[in-house]
């Protein structure tokens, strides 16, 4: 097999078609034409360098200022049991109370993502080879569901603290016991309490695995998202 591979190869020096060979080789598990097969160590690096790339954009992005309240995607809303009575409230005059609500629990969430941080570097450490090569090779967000599976149950546990001290400091429970004591006079409506700051972990968590999903996407489709010379080749190098 390996004579022919080089005839070729050979022969892509005079004809058209070597992105094509490439796509062949890199199906059959085998690196481009000119590239030399990657080692377990380059692998597990490579890998690892691009989940403390991916990860650490995630956390900027959720743990700045506006990260989550000027984020469409991971903003977070009104409890479900508020968003079907948000047009009564705002008629009766409690608008503006609504907004200061959904602002603080967005605070609250900027402030607690940093703790992310150093949670997802020690997942990062620990990872093995075989787990490095499982992810590289797996699906779109495969580095996310395991940061997910390692690390979800320790972020849950570092964000609660921060969640509950920013919610207090801004009012925010306070606020909810308000709007939920204001259902009472509207018809059909429940008034019943859910536990307001793991709400806002729950929805900080959910916000922050998004971002970094998103980070995985563009580092595995987007060659130009490969900003060190070993991401280029490791991620190069996977089959198609």
């Amino acid at each position: 097999m390996v004579p022919k591979l080089v005839w070729i190869g050979l022969l892509c020096t005079t004809l058209s078609g070597c992105a094509e060979l490439d796509q062949s080789l890199g199906r059959l598990g085998l690196p481009p034409l000119g590239q030399p097969a990657l080692d377990e160590p380059s692998i597990t690096a490579g890998l690892k360098e691009a989940l403390r790339i991916g990860a650490s954009h995630a956390v900027t992005l959720t743990g700045n200022y506006d990260g989550y309240l000027r984020n469409p995607s991971i903003k977070i809303l009104l409890p479900e049991q508020l968003q079907a009575f948000d047009k009564g409230l705002r008629l009766a005059g409690f608008g503006p109370q609504i907004d200061d609500f959904v602002i603080s629990m967005n605070r609250a969430a900027e402030r607690a993502a940093p703790q992310a941080r150093q949670i997802f570097l020690g997942a990062i450490s620990q990872m093995t080879f075989a787990e490095a090569r499982q992810i590289l090779h797996g699906g779109a967000t495969a580095a996310t569901d395991y940061f997910k599976a390692r690390t979800e149950d320790q972020l849950t546990a570092a964000f609660t603290p921060h969640v509950e001290q920013a919610m207090n400091e801004t009012g925010v429970t306070r606020q909810y016991k308000e709007l939920t004591g204001r259902l009472k006079a509207l018809p059909l409506a429940k008034s019943d309490l859910l536990d307001i700051d793991q709400y806002v972990v729950r929805k900080s968590l959910d916000g922050l695995f998004l971002m970094l999903a998103n980070e995985e996407r563009e580092i595995r489709a987007n060659p130009s998202a490969r900003s060190t010379a070993l991401l280029k080749q490791v991620f190069s190098a996977r089959p198609r």
